[in-house]
């Protein structure tokens, strides 16, 4: 088992969350809400609205996300999802918890450091670094940019 930190369309309540819960792509279990310990930019670019966490540590904003134990069919199956490693890159990041779900004797408690892999990008447009930073992604929220699954769209990484 294999623990990931989602930040964007697949966490709960978001466009691709479903893909979590599918039993064909693997097992996901949530396991906590939690925050980047480094900064970095979570922004929302493309035709698409795709929300991308850039590889700059230390700029931007901690990043709120979830944390899920995925089984080797589902890690698989987000590497396939991410684009990994053309797009994405699967990379572990340092997170602080900020409610872990479940107790037992093992349970970090609130403000633990704990890791898991993020996908993130070092492969972006330029100006991308000059669009507004997020701490928390939501589709739906009032910036405006409600993501879109387009498969029209054949490269996510041309500008809009």
């Amino acid at each position: 088992m294999t623990c990931v930190f989602v930040y964007g369309t697949l966490k709960t309540g978001q466009p691709n969350y479903y893909r979590m819960l599918d039993a064909t792509n693997g097992t996901a279990k949530f396991l906590a809400r939690a925050r980047t310990v480094d900064k970095y930019p979570l922004v929302i670019a493309t035709k698409n609205n795709v929300p991308f966490l850039l590889n700059v540590p230390g700029e931007g904003h901690r990043v709120q996300g979830e944390i899920y134990e995925v089984d080797d069919k589902m890690l698989k199956f987000l590497d396939w999802f991410e684009s990994c490693p053309k797009m994405y890159q699967r990379t572990p990041v340092k997170l602080e918890v900020n409610e872990w779900v479940g107790r037992d004797e093992n349970t970090p408690k609130v403000g633990s450091l704990v890791e898991a892999f993020v996908y993130s990008t070092t492969t972006y447009q330029p100006e991308w670094l000059r669009n507004p930073t997020y701490e928390s992604y939501d589709s739906y929220g009032d910036h405006g940019l409600k993501y879109t699954d387009d498969d029209s769209i054949s490269d996510p990484h041309q500008s809009c």
